[in-house]
């Protein structure tokens, strides 16, 4: 056996033995298989060997079978991850020491050890590779930057009733997802129209528990009110049973069921159910033509285009499902320059898919060199039928040509901000003297109502804008700080924060600045160089004092930011460490973009302190009791109708609820009165 075994019988090639001929695959869900790996057990080069010595030594050991390969520099970071037809063949090329590019020849230098997956089929290794450079961003790929989740439309599945949201997040619950939606407005949209067409309840499980009588949604004819009984349990079933076919594609054989319905009801004289359906059917219309482009051709269908210009790639992708335009968004994947459009396109597809459900059709805007294999690898995964196509004439290349317009507008826009970024940090170093440009600055706000409800709020800058994806927040949990106490917050999100990173990623090295390096190629820093502070000389000296504490004073940079006189922008005070504090000029650049970052930080703060603040409005007593769950909280509040009322019963009026016990009910009436068991 040459490697470790894996989970379903694959091998893990560590390059100790030689046994090309063995026949091993791995599962054919990839994704599941790289969560499962065990890369614990590395091979240790012993050799001395690195570079192009090494990876020949691992080529005699390789066998032509397709798979999967990471390399490794010296400290064990990856660099880079690919995929074979052949692994013998494809890392024999690195060996050769020929037609290498700089990045190539860069790469090939650090490699220090690599690793190696076999896999059944070449679409296997793509949809691997794939999953694992998500999951492991080394530094030499094309990486896919998609710092948000994209929101969907959930139809629940576990309630006789159930409802539609928007949803983002692990899909977990169980019910049928429908998107993406490239933002939530347009999900808010889709929504709204859906409950007009559908009469879908939109209430979370347990007010309609509660509910004894339908609500303003019933009356105003967005809901059929199955809380109450306003519709039957298959007269709604048959309701959901339409909201799903249309989202799925079916629209046309919805709207003609409609359409025949309404005639039926018109040529019964039945004209209020007439008028029922007419409303339906122009709530599915108003679906269908709300967005701008919805052409006729296109049911279900993703369309790239990619724009690559002065270094920087921008993919714009348009999502049509139902026959309607459900949004757009733009990215911008990091990739080495030398690459060419078609190139980044290919390595993005596969990325962006690994977590994404696929339509049965892709258009692209020019060819790539694994269309095929990718379509195979995407059909495969899906369990249906994809098509990746790149039009030549007709609806569907007028369609590609308005995604590329709009590809070039966000390079375009892209080219402007990075520079301007770029000017305003080099400006920013200048101004508070730092030794070198800053890569990553973090602002950090606070938020409360009277010390309740206390959240810390980081934000993180860097060359390219706002990084979301590193945004932190912090739940004020110390009970020592007294209410109110902004001082005490700004230590305890100090201590936790700084804390943590000594922990994962040790006191950085600031003996050479970012300049000495190639910073395009450097992966984002995980220190800062330098953090605002939203407050003046008592928040410094607060912060200033933890940073003593753990002995890191001298590895970042702290700012204070005060509001001058009458708390009015542009009189900001700041407060450097070892100078004096001084402002800035009303109009100058710096200024401007010094405040955009502290309300970056303000906004973010205030969000999560109001997203904690609802939950606290809305979190019912019977949350806090162990040992009720969600079956056992439903059957009392459909019993007694409130938790006030749950509140006020006794043990053997809970009891009387079908599931509660003795012990149940005891538990529930101790913890409403304190001194009951005492």
């Amino acid at each position: 056996m040459n490697g470790q075994k894996l989970p379903d019988g694959g091998v893990l090639y560590d390059g100790s033995k030689d046994d090309e001929d063995e026949d091993v695959v791995v599962d054919s869900d990839a994704a599941r298989i790289a969560a499962k790996i065990d890369w614990s057990d590395e091979w240790k080069n012993e050799s001395g060997l690195k570079g192009a010595d090494l990876i020949a030594e691992f080529v005699k050991r390789l066998p032509n079978s397709p798979g999967v390969y990471r390399m490794f520099n010296e400290a064990g970071d990856v660099l880079y991850v690919g995929k074979a037809r052949s692994l013998k063949k494809r890392v024999g090329n690195y060996a050769m020491g020929r037609v290498h590019s700089n990045r190539i020849a860069q790469m090939v230098r650090l490699t220090a050890n690599m690793e190696f997956v076999t896999t059944r089929t070449e679409t296997e290794a793509l949809l691997l590779e794939a999953n694992l450079i998500k999951r492991l961003r080394p530094r030499f790929n094309v990486l896919l930057r998609d710092d948000k989740s994209f929101p969907y439309i959930l139809i629940t599945g576990d309630h006789r009733a159930p409802a539609i949201f928007k949803h983002r997040g692990a899909r977990s619950r169980k019910g049928d997802f429908f998107g993406p939606f490239a933002s939530a407005s347009a999900v808010g949209r889709t929504i709204n129209s859906l409950q007009r067409a559908f009469l879908i309840r939109t209430c979370t499980d347990s007010v309609f528990e509660t509910r004894t009588r339908p609500c303003l949604l019933y009356q105003i004819k967005r809901c059929s009110a199955p809380c109450t009984h306003e519709i039957s349990d298959a007269g709604y079933a048959e309701l959901v049973q339409e909201a799903k076919d249309f989202l799925s594609g079916k629209s046309q054989k919805v709207k003609a069921h409609m359409a025949e319905a309404m005639a039926d009801a018109a040529e019964n004289l039945d004209f209020e159910r007439a008028a029922v359906y007419r409303d339906r059917l122009a709530a599915l219309s108003h679906v269908q033509s709300h967005q701008g482009i919805n052409p006729a051709g296109v049911e279900e269908a993703d369309v790239f285009a990619i724009h690559h210009e002065g270094g920087i790639s921008c993919i714009q992708v348009f999502f049509f499902r139902t026959g309607q335009n459900w949004g757009n968004r733009a990215y911008f994947p990091k990739a080495d320059p030398a690459l060419s459009g078609a190139e980044v396109l290919n390595a993005f597809l596969a990325q962006f898919y690994d977590d994404k459900p696929v339509p049965r059709q892709v258009l692209l805007s020019q060819e790539i060199e694994e269309r095929e294999l990718l379509a195979a690898a995407l059909s495969e995964r899906s369990g249906h039928k994809v098509s990746i196509l790149v039009p030549q004439r007709g609806e569907k290349k007028d369609l590609v040509d308005h995604v590329l317009a709009n590809a070039r507008e966000a390079h375009g826009r892209k080219l402007a901000e990075t520079a301007s970024q770029s000017r305003l940090l080099q400006g920013f170093a200048e101004t508070f003297a730092l030794p070198y440009v800053p890569r990553r600055i973090e602002i950090y706000d606070n938020s409360h109502i009277m010390g309740t409800n206390a959240v810390g709020g980081m934000v993180v800058a860097g060359p390219e804008g706002f990084v979301k994806g590193q945004y932190r927040k912090f739940n004020i949990k110390s009970t020592d700080i007294t209410p109110g106490d902004d001082f005490g917050m700004m230590r305890e999100v100090m201590t936790r924060r700084f804390s943590r990173l000594l922990k994962e990623e040790g006191i950085p090295d600031r003996s050479l600045p970012p300049e000495a390096a190639d910073a395009a190629d450097m992966p984002f820093p995980a220190w800062p160089d330098v953090i605002l502070i939203d407050g003046g000389q008592g928040q410094m000296t607060a912060v200033r004092a933890i940073l003593d504490e753990l002995g890191i004073t001298d590895s970042v940079v702290a700012v204070g930011v005060a509001k001058g006189v009458d708390r009015d922008a542009g009189r900001e005070r700041f407060f450097p460490p070892g100078r004096e504090s001084f402002t800035l000029p009303p109009r100058d650049p710096v200024l401007y973009f010094i405040q955009r970052l502290r309300d970056e930080a303000h906004r973010f703060a205030i969000g999560s302190h109001r997203a904690r603040r609802k939950k606290e409005m809305v979190k019912n007593p019977l949350d806090e009791i162990a040992g009720i769950g969600p079956t056992r909280k439903r059957a009392l509040l459909q019993h007694f109708g409130t938790a006030k009322a749950v509140s006020r019963a006794g043990v053997s009026d809970l009891m009387a609820v079908e599931g509660i016990s003795e012990t149940v009910a005891k538990l529930v009436y101790e913890h409403f009165h304190e001194n009951a068991g005492k």
